[in-house]
């Protein structure tokens, strides 16, 4: 039960308008559904996507993605991976904090190193630069002062 797109036709029996699109890479989910996808993940019985490995996020040249893999601990299998896209300019998705407490300092990561900002997470501040340091280092346009 870990096919990727087996669970996006699942996410998008109960959520219409969340799959962007799903390939054996991952599922592309609406980031305005993300919260609401992940709970689904997370809840559903024979599903139990209940461990979040980690979040990251990559820089592409139109946008920036945030990827998040899911594991079914208890019901093993690989990994899932979801993934958000987010505006160039100004890059913003819904915190997973509420849905996996886990996301908290791995958003603050993302946050850091790529200036992607993660709406609803209650301490969304730098963990590994000081503050008031200008930029984001992870980003491609980054220029070192």
């Amino acid at each position: 039960m870990n096919d990727p797109q087996v669970i996006a036709t699942r996410i998008a029996e109960k959520f219409s308008d969340a799959v962007e699109s799903s390939s054996a890479t991952g599922i592309v989910v609406k980031s305005d559904r993300l919260q609401d996808v992940a709970r689904f993940l997370r809840d559903t019985p024979d599903l139990k996507f209940n461990y979040l490995n980690n979040v990251t996020s990559v820089d592409w040249p139109d946008k920036f993605e945030v990827v998040y893999h899911l594991t079914a601990i208890e019901r093993g299998g690989p990994p899932i991976t979801l993934r958000v896209n987010a505006n160039k300019q100004e890059p913003v998705v819904p915190s997973l904090v509420p849905v996996f407490r886990a996301a908290d300092f791995q958003e603050r990561e993302v946050y850091d190193m790529m200036g992607i900002r993660f709406t609803g997470h209650s301490n969304l501040r730098r963990i590994l630069m000081w503050e008031g340091f200008e930029g984001y280092p992870l980003r491609k346009d980054y220029k070192e002062p």
